[in-house]
């Protein structure tokens, strides 16, 4: 049976985050070796766009102290890949340009609360520094991302009128792709489906990917009410690991493979082989010491379906 398809793209861009969402959470220092590896089963699968690393100072996330020596064998051995790194400031931000990263992210809350409990500063002092990002690495393309845009550990609900603020900010600052984060995972389909029309409508410009967190099931759920709006393109992480450090109670991201699985059944393409990637998750499982919540890894193949 052929499933309709309307209101929904042909196509889906995939932004594997697990490198760095989903490493900076473990505990145990993850081997370069293995992290490189990783990234290469993803790599040899179809993924093109990743979050490889970060570039904040290992007293804050140990897990990232490799972070120089990782984009620079990535870059290397990958020319081809979309690699991105976050960043929390100038000085990261020249770090990654200077080994190679071309792409950052940069992270904004839309709560005061959560802002200062992540990067330790008000929101005004974050758009300080991004705009010193852009005049100081002018060669350096910025992706803004919106934490708490549905809802905040701290704070409860988070006004739409306080995302609309950072969105503006960052066309203002030249910036050309915005990330929605539902950074502990409280967002439902229709508050999904009305903030993606809504900024939309307001931003036309400005191209939006999606960030969400599984932390209550709701994940691909949120994901098909956002593609149902027009959105094509999704942050996701190997096997759902991640969450956010400050963000007491938050579990991991919808987990890549669960993604690759409702594209492949819906026919929306994406680029990415299942069976391969199913690779890289097992590699996962076997040097990274994390609950994985995906569930293809170990779902039962029905070949005659």
């Amino acid at each position: 049976m052929e499933l309709p398809k309307k209101m929904l793209p042909d196509n889906i861009t995939i932004i594997e985050v697990g490198p760095r969402d989903g490493f900076q959470n473990v505990r145990d220092f993850i081997d370069t070796e293995d992290k490189v590896r990783i990234i290469e089963l993803m790599q040899e699968a179809g993924v093109r766009a990743m979050e490889v690393t970060s570039f904040v100072h290992p007293k804050a996330i140990p897990q990232m102290a490799d972070a120089r020596e990782v984009a620079e064998r990535i870059r290397k051995r990958f020319p081809d890949l979309r690699m991105i790194a976050l960043v929390p400031n100038e000085r990261g931000a020249r770090n990654a340009f200077d080994c190679g990263v071309r792409e950052v992210s940069y992270v904004i809350s839309a709560s005061e609360e959560h802002n200062l409990a992540n990067v330790k500063r008000t929101i005004t002092e974050s758009l300080e520094e991004l705009r010193r990002i852009r005049e100081r690495v002018p060669d350096l393309a910025v992706r803004l991302d919106i934490a708490t845009a549905f809802g905040c550990p701290y704070a409860g609900e988070v006004p739409k009128e306080k995302v609309f603020l950072l969105i503006e900010e960052a066309v203002r600052a030249g910036i050309r792709e915005i990330v929605l984060c539902d950074t502990i995972g409280i967002a439902h389909p229709l508050q999904v489906a009305d903030l993606v029309e809504k900024v939309q409508e307001r931003y036309p410009q400005e191209t939006f990917t999606m960030h969400l967190h599984n932390t209550r099931g709701q994940g691909l759920a949120n994901i098909f009410a956002a593609m149902q709006r027009g959105i094509a393109s999704f942050e996701t992480s190997v096997g759902g690991l991640g969450g956010c450090p400050f963000a007491p109670g938050a579990a991991g991201n919808v987990a890549t493979e669960d993604l690759v699985n409702l594209l492949d059944y819906m026919k929306i393409g994406h680029g990415i082989r299942q069976e391969e990637f199913l690779k890289a998750v097992a590699c996962v499982k076997e040097r990274v010491h994390a609950n994985l919540t995906g569930n293809m890894l170990r779902a039962c193949r029905y070949e005659h379906i």
